[in-house]
């Protein structure tokens, strides 16, 4: 006869492998989901638009953020990390991106938001390359599953415009 370590240790295998398979069928499934978040940001307000000490520009703004992250959640999903960058070129640089804001997002009843604030993150440039500077604001969203990979996507919105002087 099989001795009780056999035993436990055939018990302990069977459900290991369940608990993979369930895993597996978990993180599988959430490649059918397909999303439609909706996004938009204004710009209500700028702040101050100067040139540091040190010679970089820096601007503050005050935002309007609202959007529909909602459709982005499904049983496996354990949050969603969510942030707007503004996002320009620089003679140096192909692609200059500054986080504004950030949040994360623990359930689908928080997906939903409409948010006023200023810039939590300092909008500096090294150098004096923003005057009269077009910009695109982006939501990025990271999705941190329960199990399985994280899936990242972006919605772009542009037309922003930096003002030609300091204030």
């Amino acid at each position: 006869m099989h001795s009780f370590g056999h035993r436990a240790n055939a018990v302990a295998t069977f459900a290991v492998t369940i608990l993979a398979a369930m895993c597996f069928a978990a993180s599988f499934s959430d490649n059918f989901n397909s999303p439609y978040p909706t996004a938009a940001v204004k710009i209500l307000n700028i702040n101050w638009f100067q040139k540091e000490a040190n010679g970089n520009d820096e601007v503050s703004m005050t935002l309007n953020i609202s959007a529909d992250l909602s459709s982005l959640f499904t049983w496996n999903t354990k949050q969603v990390f969510v942030f707007v960058a503004a996002e320009y070129e620089t003679p140096q640089n192909a692609l200059n991106q500054v986080s504004l804001w950030d949040g994360i997002i623990p359930s689908k009843e928080h997906a939903k938001f409409l948010i006023h604030t200023t810039n939590k993150y300092r909008y500096i440039d090294q150098g004096s390359n923003l005057k009269g500077k077009d910009f695109n604001l982006t939501m990025h969203w990271h999705i941190m599953p329960k199990t399985g990979k994280m899936f990242a996507d972006k919605i772009v919105m542009t037309g922003y415009r930096l003002p030609e002087q300091y204030r």
